[in-house]
């Protein structure tokens, strides 16, 4: 997957969920878009992991 931010990966999940939703995706495209989908769910959580410790890193020194 190529660098993105968190907000492009939601924005390009959620466009395949209007597009699922609106029935705008063939059945020839459904897997390759469900597979994308399942990636970029993936990439969102390991960046909200990673901000999560980096957050609890900062505080955890101010209160040491």
């Amino acid at each position: 997957m190529k660098t993105m931010t968190y907000e492009e990966a939601v924005q390009e999940l959620q466009s395949i969920l209007d597009a699922l939703q609106n029935e705008q995706i063939g059945m020839d495209t459904l897997a390759e878009r469900t597979q994308r989908a399942a990636e970029l769910i993936q990439y969102c959580r390991e960046k909200l992991r990673s901000t999560e410790a980096q957050v609890e890193q900062l505080f955890g020194e101010d209160t040491a």
